[in-house]
């Protein structure tokens, strides 16, 4: 009866040191996934008359594991204006963004990604057209995550996801082709349009 009663115990012991171990691995790996990274978001706004807008401005950008981070609001997350021919602070007196040939840099936290930015949409929200010029995310912590230039260089439809994506794209004989995102998790009635 000892000999079985301390086997129990010792089974028991090594189970409670197994779960300890397992729970352990998990908070380990939870904390992997919540861990915030900080990004550098400079937006280009054209010099075309009536390039320069007021309205509200949504940006969402991911990697190839689809680890998507979305600013609701880019207009509340400027921290300075940039000179466009040589990228030095002119001021970091807040004033409006978006303003025709003003480069701006913004500054969101998000979760870390995985692999560099491969894919930027942008949604526009209210009267007046904008016509971005590029958007460059630079990744602070971890400089290897952050994006190529995003082109845009034309009005932006209201109300729609618009962007590029170059994630999953496969070179065909018609040209390059690429996988749509749809965005439906966080957003149930946005709509994507990606730009050849």
């Amino acid at each position: 009866m000892g000999i079985l009663e301390s086997c129990r115990g010792l089974i028991f012991v090594f189970s409670v040191f197994l779960l300890a171990l397992l729970v352990g691995g998990e908070s380990i790996t939870q904390q992997k996934i919540k861990e915030n990274c900080t990004y550098t978001i400079t937006v280009q706004t054209t010099c075309t008359k009536g390039a320069d807008t007021s309205n509200h401005v949504s940006l969402r950008f991911g990697d190839t594991k689809s680890n998507d981070i979305l600013v609701r609001h880019l207009n509340s997350k400027k921290i300075r204006r940039l000179d466009p021919l040589d990228p030095v602070v002119l001021n970091d007196i807040p004033t409006k963004p978006f303003q025709a040939c003003v480069v701006d840099e913004f500054e969101v936290k998000g979760q870390c990604l995985e692999s560099a930015v491969c894919y930027l949409y942008l949604k526009l929200v209210g009267d007046d057209d904008w016509r971005p010029g590029f958007i460059h995310v630079k990744a602070l912590e971890k400089p290897h995550l952050s994006s190529e230039y995003f082109y845009f260089r034309r009005y932006l439809p209201r109300h729609v996801w618009h962007g590029s994506d170059v994630c999953d794209s496969e070179v065909t004989p018609f040209g390059i082709k690429h996988k749509r995102k749809v965005f439906a998790e966080k957003s149930t009635h946005s709509k994507v349009l990606l730009v050849p």
